[in-house]
């Protein structure tokens, strides 16, 4: 049986997380080392988006970003993490696994975190010129997995064809 977190919204946030996380690490466990690195969409624009290892190390790297934009609006001195390609299917399995138990470690250290902010002054403002609170960053880092995993499943079905 599935085991929750107790701890309110963090909790959900967390489990919805690591729930995402899994959906791509299963999603893998059947991709080969040659679909891994396969270019899939050679006329896109952002490099990202170009094959699953792409992907991957996008998603690795935007997922230690939300925490460590989280962790600077708090006050830390904090760098953020360099992108890593990986070179095979088991280490981005472990990458996500890693940057999962990463940003875990940010309500282990700040366990009275509040997630809500109304005052659009005092919301953390992303690279992209939008405004979150820790909640909906939190909220945007899960669906950004979520529509990843989709483009990876989507890419699978384009490799078997």
């Amino acid at each position: 049986m599935k085991q929750y977190r107790n701890q309110g919204a963090v909790g959900a946030l967390l489990d919805e997380y690591e729930k995402a996380l899994t959906e791509v690490v299963i999603v893998l466990s059947g991709v080969s080392h040659q679909e891994l690195i396969a270019i899939v969409d050679d006329k896109t624009k952002d490099p990202d988006c170009r094959s699953i290892q792409t992907i991957l190390t996008h998603v690795i790297r935007a997922g230690y970003w939300y925490s460590i934009e989280i962790r600077k609006s708090l006050g830390e001195q904090i760098d953020f993490v360099e992108r890593k390609t990986l070179n095979s299917v088991k280490e981005y399995q472990t990458g996500l696994q890693e940057m999962f138990i990463y940003n875990e470690q940010l309500f282990e250290d700040y366990p009275d975190l509040h997630l809500e902010e109304k005052d659009p002054d005092k919301k953390i403002v992303v690279a992209w010129g939008q405004r979150y609170n820790i909640e909906q960053l939190l909220e945007h880092a899960i669906v950004h997995v979520l529509r990843h995993r989709r483009q990876i499943e989507r890419f699978l079905i384009k490799l078997s064809t």
